[in-house]
């Protein structure tokens, strides 16, 4: 009796060698290089009291859209450094919140894991370098000293959802940790390469959480690129749809400031709508946000008529990016 073996250029085979080994680069990437916010920020260095040199709290005009607007650059520097700091307390409480989701339901997702697979490990990592991010949020907003909420009461009911997406719908799951990533990720970069002149705190927190988020990205992107292709037609074809409609929620729960930031400061709401979505730079900005995840969709087949209309109708459509990552220099081609 002959047993049937597989060959060894079965492409389903390579292919999963191929996501093994990408994981493992991953899972290697975090052991040679990881950071611990109490041993990498010099928190107890003058310069980094929050209060040394505040001016370094105005908000950049080149990375940040209320830095450039004339409402803003109006005020005296003592209300644009109240707001700066308000501003980016409140970033990195949502970027505390929005991780500790994404942790609850990455546990969840390794739980069922079968022995020998490769997302275990690397996800193990991923999920003790997003804790440290926790620690390093909060002890960013603890240090600068502003009762900051984060996310907005409504927006903050999605981490119930967290759990049962991660469990019932995996793929689901990580594109909703793309449309938290990559926004993050974007605006940070931004301010670290505009060269402002920003205070150490959020430099040091920045400029850690770039350097491994850059891993957590590369690994969203190679799940929904090994996982995507095995479901059904059918499958796909919801998911192309869900795609850009949790790009949307998501981004802007991310983005857009809560109601009492703008209450706090007594921002106009002529002001507020200018800012987030609804000039024209505003709506680009967000826009540019999901260069990176469009040129995804693009690639494991989510683009379709149908799911190319529901990007545009949510003005989230636009040029692919040629690399991830890569810094935008005006129009590309798609």
């Amino acid at each position: 009796m002959s047993v049937a073996t597989t060959p060894i250029d079965d492409p389903i085979v390579a292919e999963a060698q191929e996501y093994a080994q990408k994981l493992l680069l991953l899972s290697e990437g975090s052991v040679n290089k990881h950071f611990d916010p109490y041993e990498d920020i010099d928190w107890e260095n003058p310069d980094f009291d929050a209060n040394t040199k505040p001016e370094r709290w105005i908000l950049p005009e080149s990375a940040d859209p209320l830095g450039r607007h004339p409402w803003y650059r109006a005020l005296t520097d003592e209300q644009k450094i109240a707001i700066g700091k308000y501003r980016q307390a409140n970033v990195a409480k949502v970027g505390l919140q929005f991780e500790s989701i994404l942790i609850s339901g990455m546990v969840q997702h390794t739980f069922s894991l079968p022995n020998g697979d490769p997302e275990f490990r690397y996800c193990t990592h991923e999920m003790a370098e997003e804790l440290n991010h926790t620690l390093m949020f909060q002890e960013m907003v603890n240090r600068i000293g502003m009762d900051v909420p984060g996310m907005g009461p409504l927006v903050r009911q999605l981490r119930h959802f967290g759990v049962p997406v991660a469990v019932m719908f995996p793929n689901l799951f990580f594109m909703a940790v793309l449309a938290g990533e990559e926004p993050i990720d974007h605006i940070q970069k931004q301010i670290l390469r505009s060269g402002e002149d920003v205070h150490p705190i959020m430099r040091g927190v920045m400029a850690i959480h770039v350097a491994e988020e850059a891993r957590h990205i590369s690994f969203a992107h190679e799940f929904l690129k090994q996982h995507v292709p095995e479901q059904g037609a059918p499958q796909r074809f919801v998911l192309s749809i869900a795609m850009p409609i949790v790009m949307w929620i998501l981004g802007r729960s991310i983005a857009t400031p809560p109601k009492a930031f703008f209450r706090e400061f007594d921002i106009p709401e002529k002001v507020r709508k200018e800012l987030f979505y609804g000039s024209k730079d505003a709506k680009q900005v967000f826009a540019d946000y999901f260069v990176d995840v469009r040129a995804l969709a693009k690639e494991i087949g989510l683009m379709n008529p149908v799911s190319k209309a529901v990007w545009k109708l949510l003005r989230i459509d636009g040029p692919t990016s040629r690399y991830r990552s890569e810094p935008l220099r005006g129009s590309k081609v798609a």
